[in-house]
């Protein structure tokens, strides 16, 4: 029988734009989630950019077997599992992401998550962190995707907001000085609110913690 096929692939192409890849390359932004109404909010570039902090470890410590990174970034979570022996794979539409988490030291490749990838269904862990699970604006279609990519008894783990929020939004990147990409949908939820959505989905949650100014949620299929 043949392999399910990936689910509609929502747009995600505007992290592939020039303000993002710059603020990788420089290292430091700034970068800023610009909505509609023009409220903005700055995204931790320099963060990203460094090696994998305190709160990162604490999700490090908890993945199993082969891992998928889902929006990678520039690569500090791969390279913290490739340091540890830890197989891992990032994926991210940026060439300036890819080439730094190569240039570090993991494993990326310049994929959607929507796109068909290595290893569908035989990752033990995927991860969507730093908002991720916003990619694509549904984060149920999301959900869907990583039910497809994980193993029969997989694990994902989520960075979440730390108010309860399920949301969604047009938005665009910025870099605060007059450049800025195409128009794109991005979510965002809490913890409460993606419980809420996995259960619809198909998973459970099996542990929520927080780290630092940062929340995260451990899921499997139910």
């Amino acid at each position: 029988m043949s392999a399910p096929l990936p689910a509609p692939r929502p747009r995600t192409d505007a992290w592939h734009a020039a303000p993002y890849d710059a603020a990788l390359r420089s290292g430091g932004g700034p970068l800023y989630l610009r909505r509609d109404d023009g409220t903005a909010v700055e995204l931790e570039v320099r963060r990203w950019c460094a090696r994998a902090d305190a709160a990162d470890l604490t999700v490090v410590r908890r993945c199993e077997g082969a891992v998928l990174d889902i929006g990678c970034g520039p690569g500090r979570l791969v390279t913290a599992l490739a340091e540890r022996g830890v197989p891992g794979l990032g994926i991210d539409l940026s060439p300036a992401a890819v080439a730094r988490t190569v240039r570090a030291g993991g494993t990326a490749l310049r994929r959607s998550v929507f796109d068909r990838l290595p290893g569908d269904g035989r990752w033990d862990t995927a991860l969507l962190i730093d908002g991720n699970i916003g990619i694509g604006g549904d984060p149920s279609a999301l959900l869907r995707r990583v039910a497809q990519l994980v193993t029969p008894g997989g694990l994902l783990i989520a960075e979440t907001a730390h108010a309860d929020l399920d949301e969604c939004a047009r938005v665009r990147l910025d870099d605060g000085r007059g450049s800025s990409g195409a128009v794109f949908p991005w979510a965002w939820l809490g913890p409460r609110a993606l419980a809420r959505r996995a259960a619809a989905e198909g998973w459970r949650v099996t542990e929520e913690w927080s780290a630092g100014r940062r929340r995260f949620t451990a899921l499997r299929p139910a």
